[in-house]
């Protein structure tokens, strides 16, 4: 323990990498430097101007030499997020704008950068998606390289790190992330911001490794060598335990490893209710680095690729051969599995290249999703001769999201099909036909199942959506949040009916929202008869083991009783005995 030993005491965050483990704080030092303010004459401008380039191309250089040292030891993955910043650091909205500043303002060149890094932070704070809002940190990393090096100050210092350290910061960039992670000396993480979609969260998921980010002011309450507990599934930090928690944290992590080891007697086991009904569990990803911890954990599939990282932190949109790139490398390793890519989900809210940060007053029933591709055809074509070209390399299933009738999905899949007729023209080669279906996350999609059932190849409930459409709720407005309900009466009625629609029209229905990972719904989604559930990596295993332990015509029968109930409260407890009685209580959630 450090001689000057913080009081116990705990902290609670956001767990985003699973595990719980124990080891002895190393508080890494990222304070950003103090940005000297100087005003310059006219005749400086020019020599300013000079440093500011000077810092650019050194910057890009140390990202380069970083990006070819993360593809030796780690493969591409981890190098992409590095690759997106060497972007950023030429992106005119950052690099024009700081130009403007130093010569109209006359101001020097550290103070220019935080003055437009605070421009860019702002805009992110106002996207309501948190992936896309969680990349302000990237501004904020790229800015802070630019400015040590108009400053002089060296930069990406190597860190020698004890053996059994939980690295506690305030933020973590992704370089030095990927870098901690893969000594082995790391035994989690912890940092004052972030979310499940920032970087630290990524790679610490990518590799195993217990993380709580949000926890904040946790680098500033943890002192060096405290001795620290980390519980990366429920967000919470153990600064210095008195006996007592340390003997609960010490139980639960002994709980936790005992689930580990059923999670590899599981992992090459089906889904099987007890009465032997069939549910296929895959992955949700957005990054190919979360792939092998898709494949140890057992999942069938992917579920759910998001492609819209492609687009983060770039003046311009990707290629055609980026895409093909991309889709080729993840159909590859995931073999004769199925992998369903959801085309582009951008617009409202996330507007790639210089239109980014416009901001529409709703976005989330905006220009976006199927019909901010179908506004830019380029794009979406783009994407889909890049699908299509990928489809050779596996097992190629392709959805689009937001379709809100039968229209939107003709008109993109006839843009499927004259994209498939272009490339044969050319005569590159295409894979034979592959799945076309559909994210059902509309009201209107939901009432129309059983004619859009003809049409699509398949279903794939986003419940997110699905369910702060139906019950007209923003779930990131904390004021009405606790209106958010999946186990509302009218949202089930919506699930019924959108699975008795595919299952009149013989085709396969999927769920690749929060709701299908989360272990408390299971016996519904089990009873509703769905064929598929996809989610994060690290939910497989408990939603594998509930489901092994359930029987269909249990579940069934239990949930035509809840659905007699009027309220999401009633049905919540009605469900919460059903489970106790039956003896699911003890399996963990």
């Amino acid at each position: 323990m450090s001689e000057q030993a913080t009081p116990s005491c705990t902290i609670e965050g956001i767990g985003a990498s699973p595990g719980l483990t124990l080891g002895r704080a190393f508080v890494l030092d990222r304070r950003r430097l103090r940005t000297p303010k100087l005003r310059i004459s006219e005749t400086e401008v020019d020599t300013e101007l000079m440093r500011m380039k000077t810092a650019i191309d050194l910057s890009d250089h140390q990202l380069q030499e970083l990006k070819e040292q993360l593809e030796r030891s780690d493969g591409k993955d981890h190098a992409l997020i590095l690759e997106a910043h060497r972007l950023m650091l030429r992106d005119p909205m950052l690099l024009d704008e700081v130009n403007r500043i130093i010569a109209a303002d006359r101001i020097n060149a550290e103070w220019a950068v935080r003055r437009v890094t605070r421009k860019l932070k702002h805009a992110f704070d106002n996207i309501a998606d948190e992936y896309f809002r969680e990349r302000r940190a990237d501004v904020d990393f790229v800015a802070d390289r630019v400015v040590r090096n108009l400053m002089g100050q060296v930069v990406d210092v190597a860190v020698e790190v004890p053996e059994g350290s939980v690295v506690v910061a305030h933020d973590l960039p992704p370089a030095d992330a990927a870098m901690l992670a893969r000594t082995g000396r790391v035994l989690a993480f912890v940092t004052d911001v972030g979310s499940q979609t920032s970087h630290t969260a990524i790679v610490a998921r990518a590799r195993a490794t217990p993380a709580v980010v949000g926890a904040v002011r946790a680098s500033e309450t943890i002192s060096p060598g405290d001795l620290v507990a980390v519980d990366g599934t429920a967000g919470l930090v153990l600064v210095n335990p008195r006996p007592e928690a340390l003997k609960g944290f010490e139980a639960a992590r002994a709980r936790f490893a005992e689930l580990e080891q059923e999670t590899l007697v599981l992992r090459e086991l089906p889904a099987v209710s007890t009465d032997g009904v069939r549910v296929r569990l895959l992955g949700n990803i957005e990054f190919l680095e979360e792939l092998p911890s898709l494949l140890d954990h057992g999942a069938e599939g992917i579920g759910l690729y998001r492609t819209e990282f492609l687009f983060l932190d770039r003046s311009e949109p990707p290629s055609e051969d980026e895409h093909y790139a991309c889709y080729r490398t993840v159909l590859e390793a995931m073999g004769t599995r199925p992998v369903t890519i959801r085309t582009l989900d951008l617009g409202g809210d996330k507007v790639p290249g210089n239109r980014r940060w416009e901001r529409e007053p709703n976005p989330a029933m905006g220009l976006r999703a199927i019909r901010y591709c179908l506004s830019r055809r380029d794009l979406f074509r783009t994407q889909l001769r890049a699908l299509l070209r990928a489809s050779v390399h596996g097992n190629l299933r392709v959805m689009f999201p937001l379709i809100s009738g039968m229209a939107e999905l003709r008109e993109a899949r006839s843009e499927l099909e004259a994209c498939r007729s272009e490339l044969g023209r050319e005569g590159v080669r295409v894979g034979g036909r592959f799945a076309v279906g559909i994210m059902v996350e509309t009201p209107s999609a939901a009432w129309l199942a059983d004619r859009l059932a003809t049409e699509a190849d398949f279903f794939s409930i986003g419940t997110n959506d699905l369910i702060q459409y139906t019950l007209a709720i923003d779930r990131q407005n904390r004021e009405v949040a606790y209106l958010y309900k999946p186990l509302h009466l009218s949202v089930l009625r919506a699930l019924e009916h959108i699975v008795g629609a595919a299952r009149t029209a013989g085709i396969p229905v999927s769920m690749c929202g929060e709701m299908a990972g989360d272990p408390r719904y299971t016996l519904v989604l089990l009873a509703l008869g769905l064929d598929e559930l996809s989610m994060t990596a690290g939910q497989i295993p408990v939603v594998k083991q509930r489901l092994r332990r359930l029987s269909r015509a249990e579940a069934r029968s239990a949930l035509e009783q809840a659905m007699r109930l009027s309220t999401a409260e009633e049905i919540e407890r009605f469900l919460d005995e059903t489970v106790r009685r039956i003896g699911l209580a003890e399996v963990p959630a």
